[in-house]
């Protein structure tokens, strides 16, 4: 466990770098968290991460790749709707690394 600061606030983590609590999540956060994992957010980073946040509350779990994929190609469209369009925005692992940043748990089916 570790923690993250934002705003001069702890904002404890799990081993994994998660949030421990979803609540603690904010723009700030996220901003942080794409930091800790080389990532420089930009509205397509956004996009996505606000649609996890909809699938989120929706189903109530992060999605794993395939779900994502289908997901954003049904939101965004084909064009954004694939692997590779996710890949380059949330390298190496899309729908964990886009999870943590959205503030969302781990997705349960991915190593």
């Amino acid at each position: 466990m570790s923690n993250l600061t934002v705003n001069g606030r702890e904002i404890p983590l799990d081993k994994e770098g998660y949030l421990q609590d979803l609540d603690d999540w904010s723009r700030d956060v996220a901003e942080e968290l794409a930091h800790a994992e080389k990532i420089e957010l930009t509205n397509a980073h956004w996009e996505v991460i606000e649609l996890l946040q909809e699938f989120y509350r929706q189903f109530e779990l992060s999605p794993a790749m395939r779900p994502l994929v289908k997901f954003i190609g049904q939101r965004l469209g084909l064009e954004k709707g694939r692997s590779i369009y996710l890949m380059q925005l949330f390298p190496p692992s899309p729908a964990k690394v886009a999870s943590k940043i959205a503030g969302l748990p781990k997705p349960t089916n991915c190593l």
